[in-house]
């Protein structure tokens, strides 16, 4: 695939205007107010792998509506006595939590990874075990689509909170330091670090790798891939619903998650991505952290020659070696 999108110089500059409702905070509050109420202590059992090297452990936590989400805990072996730094991880799109022999490069570098599952998700590409127990008007096959007719019943309102009670989670769990605990993930995980970037509070690193979900107007303008063609694909037969639509998708949009984030935070793009646009993720880049008191310091790592693969083991090493590098 050639460069499709803007000459980097521009993408560097590229600061669209936000879509924002004015209730966007108080959304967002609200949401997880109400799912904080539904509290209930991390149920963790660990688990037999085979590897000698890292201790696994299976993790329940209470999500969106106190629903049980699955993740895995995979950290050093012999460590439980120490309080260590925490990776929360979050998945691309189809895919859940796998198996733990597929996390370990997080443990290896000395963090306690938890592997948050993807609600219904998991059937694709990495197996999940987490449900969606919640229905769905007309929708395009995908989740891009579910609810997406009010804010409220839209599957990444799930997803997203979710998302920050997996932080949550992992800062109640005995051998984490709470005060030290990064998200990461890539594409549609990517997407979700930034929700939890913006929301979740006193992070120490945001790592987002080639984010999805984010500046939906222009990813839906310039990309012919899924999963944004589920959305072009709905309002294709849905032809009365594009308001209601996008009015759902200013809820949830990476943008403005990027605007309230306060952690340092270190991106990857790549310039031949037509999954996730360069603008779009360039866009949440410029945007990062503007709504805070102090800008926190940013980095992106730009791939020139890769499609949405990005930098997969290169990008890995340099968020290991800078995620290192930062203060304690």
């Amino acid at each position: 695939m050639a460069i499709f999108d803007l000459p980097l110089p521009e993408l560097e500059r590229y600061l669209p205007e936000v879509d924002e409702p004015a209730d966007f905070d108080a959304f967002w509050e609200a949401t997880l107010d109400e799912a904080r109420g539904f509290d209930f202590p991390p149920q963790v059992t660990p688990v037999e792998t085979g590897l000698s090297l890292v201790d696994v452990l299976d993790v329940t936590f209470a999500g969106f509506a106190g629903q049980p989400i699955k993740a895995w805990l995979v950290r050093p072996a012999g460590s439980s006595d120490r309080a260590l730094p925490a990776v929360v991880e979050y998945i691309g799109y189809g895919g859940g939590r796998g198996l733990p022999i597929e996390r370990l490069a997080w443990a290896s570098a000395g963090y306690a990874h938890l592997v948050m599952d993807t609600r219904g998700q998991g059937s694709t590409w990495s197996i999940g075990a987490t449900p969606d127990p919640v229905g769905s008007d007309a929708a395009y096959p995908g989740y891009m689509t579910r609810g997406i007719l009010d804010p409220s019943s839209y599957y990444y309102r799930r997803l997203i909170t979710d998302a920050v009670r997996a932080v949550d989670a992992v800062r109640a769990l005995p051998g984490v330091d709470p005060a030290r605990v990064a998200v990461t993930g890539g594409s549609q995980g990517g997407g979700v670090t930034l929700a939890a970037a913006g929301l979740a509070g006193d992070l120490v690193a945001a790592m987002p790798d080639v984010p999805f979900l984010t500046h939906y107007r222009r990813a839906l303008d310039l990309t012919d891939e899924y999963p944004y063609q589920e959305i072009v694909q709905y309002l294709k037969n849905h032809r009365d619903q594009e308001a209601a639509v996008f009015r759902t998708l200013a809820y949830h949009d990476g943008l403005s998650f990027a605007r309230r984030a306060t952690a340092p935070a270190l991106f990857s793009v790549g310039l031949r991505d037509t999954t996730c646009p360069p603008s779009t993720v360039f866009a949440a880049y410029n945007h990062y952290g503007t709504l805070a008191d102090e800008r926190p310091p940013t980095e992106i790592a730009v791939y020139p020659y890769n499609m949405h693969e990005g930098g997969q083991a290169f990008q890995l090493s340099r968020q290991i070696a800078w995620l290192n590098a930062l203060p304690s």
